[in-house]
């Protein structure tokens, strides 16, 4: 290929339509930056990705509870987000008009039972004007009330009017014999806005027939002229009782439902949808009569949020297509910044049109999307929060979900359901994890560890794989993310994936790959994760390969979990009875623990031991530190970290007296102490001058 300007400028051409751009540029960087790639320091890649997962991945990746994340079990609270018919009809709108039965009507003001005072107000409004136009959010009861409005005027029956019909048209729809008219979402935009005239052509006609309409429209109707009435529904907790008794009929038995533990998860929640808690109530009664188990009856929240997910992605109307790309992008970067999901959102559907039309070039709105109508769609909420950078904490405008499973089953609903978004989402996710910002390429392995547990054969070819194959280390590290946190969420096979990846045939990228990711999933399984890291080493005769493999062996044994690092301390004790590989990585690794773990990790793990328990482990400790002291290859590290303990100590009481507690279990010989008299005598503050005052007590312990 030339590499004359004109043909670079031809190269940017073609990667504004070709889909296979992104990737072609990627291959090229490769080359480019290889020589200068270095794999990331692997406590701080740990840290990061640690920091940067949603909570519902984080507690499985760090060894806590698994938070409704694989399979379809149900953890915390049971929320509803669904397209459900249900004969109330809370906020569904009629496509033809006609009379709305008066069973309806009949079975309406049972449930709305007990809130009648909130269209009280109202009702004067209606009697004096003839016409009302009520407002509010979808999915508030604003249908329900506007019947329950009229039928306390007695202005039945109630005609249904299309919503379609434009708004100069409305006084024609209004020739029946009916006494009441409902409009409910009219349809407005700005070729045929709802205005001030036309209202006052209904009133007149409605006048003369002694009846009245009420038009519902959401927040973002278009109104010239008008003065709308907010609409202010009960409480989900209202709906949900009220519901429950037009439901049942049977005040004990009411509450007795009521005092279910599911049934106070879902009253303690203050975002439901009115919908929902009419849903949650027939559950209810269907569990009361018996046709509804306790199992069921906890699996309605899973279900219905899957049914929300295909709602969102079942119509193919070109218009929603960056809302789409949106939900998907929140669906990634659930609880992260609304700026970078926006952006990133934005990303997506540029590769979305590019695989509708491939000689189109994308074409993305720079201004005109609203972030309440986006966040409303998606059924999330936006917060402020601290965010903490490598610049320092930051406070950040958040949005994530309200339902935590929304964000999995929106990944696996365009993965598994419609195919032709895939080619866009791959090179979404490849330009993720190329990103300079370390929340994104988590969160671009995080979404892969998704797709994963969906259909692992599809996301390991067509993802992970190839990063974990790719030259740069950058890359591998993702792939050793996404496989982490895939074994994490439940995706299956994992294990033996990673134990094939470790074989001397697999290729150095594989087996680093697999190396890195033992470390993340070491806690979950660190018995198989140690014993195939000591087989690596034996396979292996590269040294940088043997510090990467100490380095995930050292992870392992300064894990959060007090039971994971007694395992491990376990496995490098019969490590140190092995081979010469087998115990040059226990060393190693444990020395690098003893130097790289956060806030003096072993340190305070030997002190804690030797007080409370286990002595086992203290005992052990102080065993793999004389060794370490005694092994020639490892005394000078080993010193060093003890030094710095030793520095980290002056002026921390308790650091001192973990110090002193350990010391002396270090001493067999007189050798022993020589060395450590030696290292404390030697010893340079902070600031470059003599021992610190802790050394010399130090010394004195000794």
């Amino acid at each position: 290929m030339s590499d004359q300007p004109g043909d670079k400028q031809a190269d940017r051409s073609r990667d504004d339509t070709d889909p296979t751009a992104d990737q072609q540029e990627r291959t090229n960087d490769e080359h480019t930056e290889a020589e200068d790639d270095r794999p990331q320091d692997p406590w701080a890649a740990r840290r990061e990705l640690y920091e940067h997962v949603p909570a519902a991945v984080s507690g499985s990746l760090v060894g806590g509870d698994q938070i409704g994340v694989s399979g379809g079990s149900v953890a915390g609270d049971v929320v509803l987000g669904t397209k459900v018919e249900h004969h109330y009809r809370i906020g569904a709108a009629p496509h033809t008009s006609g009379d709305i039965p008066s069973s309806e009507l009949d079975q309406l003001a049972m449930e709305f039972a007990g809130y009648e005072e909130l269209v009280h107000p109202l009702r004067d409004q209606l009697r004096e004007k003839r016409v009302l136009v009520l407002y509010g959010a979808p999915f508030t009861g604003r249908r329900s009330a506007a019947l329950m409005l009229l039928r306390s005027l007695d202005a039945v029956p109630v005609r249904a009017v299309d919503p379609n019909t434009p708004p100069t048209a409305l006084k024609d729809e209004v020739n029946s014999d009916s006494h009441g008219y409902l409009v409910s979402d009219l349809v407005t935009g700005r070729e045929n806005p709802l205005r001030d005239i036309d209202l006052w052509a209904l009133r007149d006609a409605l006048r003369e027939k002694d009846a009245y309409l009420v038009i519902t429209v959401d927040l973002f109707a278009t109104l010239r002229g008008v003065d709308p009435v907010p609409w202010v529904p009960p409480s989900p907790q209202a709906v949900l009782r009220s519901h429950l008794h037009a439901l049942v009929d049977d005040p004990r038995r009411e509450r007795e439902l009521l005092a279910l533990e599911l049934s106070q998860e879902f009253l303690d929640r203050h975002d439901h949808q009115l919908r929902e808690a009419a849903a949650f109530a027939k559950a209810l009664a269907e569990h009361a009569d018996g046709t509804t188990t306790r199992e069921e009856l906890a699996n309605v929240g899973p279900r219905l949020v899957r049914e929300q997910v295909r709602e969102w992605f079942g119509d193919d109307d070109e218009t929603q297509l960056r809302d789409k790309a949106f939900l998907i992008s929140l669906a990634a970067f659930d609880e992260a910044a609304y700026a970078l999901t926006a952006e990133l959102s934005d990303t997506l559907y540029a590769q979305f049109q590019r695989t509708e039309d491939a000689g189109r070039e994308p074409q993305v709105g720079i201004f005109g999307t609203s972030i309440t109508k986006r966040l409303r769609l998606a059924r999330a909420v936006e917060y402020w929060r601290e965010e903490h950078t490598e610049w320092g904490p930051v406070r950040q405008r958040v949005a994530r979900f309200q339902e935590p499973r929304t964000s999995v089953e929106v990944l696996r609903e365009v993965w598994t359901s419609h195919p032709s978004a895939r080619p866009a989402l791959l090179a979404w996710l490849r330009q993720l994890a190329q990103d300079g910002r370390p929340l994104v390429r988590a969160r671009a392995a995080v979404t892969a560890a998704v797709l994963a547990q969906t259909d692992l054969p599809s996301a390991m070819a067509l993802l992970i794989e190839g990063w974990a194959k790719s030259k740069l280390y950058r890359d591998c590290l993702v792939a050793a993310n996404a496989l982490a946190t895939a074994h994490a969420v439940g995706a299956p096979n994992i294990p033996p994936i990673l134990r094939s990846w470790c074989e001397e045939d697999a290729g150095p990228r594989l087996r680093w790959t697999a190396i890195r990711a033992y470390a993340l999933v070491g806690p979950r399984m660190p018995d198989e994760a140690l014993k195939a890291l000591a087989k690596a080493a034996r396979t292996g005769d590269d040294e940088q390969e043997a510090q990467h493999i100490a380095e995930s062996a050292a992870l392992l044994l300064s894990d959060e979990s007090a039971s994971v690092r007694s395992r491990v301390l376990r496995g490098l004790l019969e490590l140190l009875r092995d081979g010469p590989s087998d115990r040059r990585l226990a060393l190693h690794a444990f020395v690098l623990a003893c130097a790289r773990a956060d806030s003096r990790l072993l340190l305070r793990w030997h002190a804690e031991a030797a007080s409370t328990g286990p002595a086992e482990d203290a005992r052990w400790l102080s065993l793999l530190w004389q060794t370490a002291l005694g092994d020639l290859r490892y005394t000078a590290d080993a010193l060093k970290a003890l030094a710095g303990w030793v520095l980290d100590a002056n002026g921390d009481p308790q650091a001192e007296r973990e110090l002193a507690m350990l010391f002396p279990m270090l001493v067999g010989t007189d050798e022993d102490r020589k060395r450590l008299d030696h290292m404390l005598g030697s010893l340079r503050d902070r600031r470059g001058g003599g021992p610190p005052a802790v050394a010399h007590r130090l010394m004195a312990v000794l």
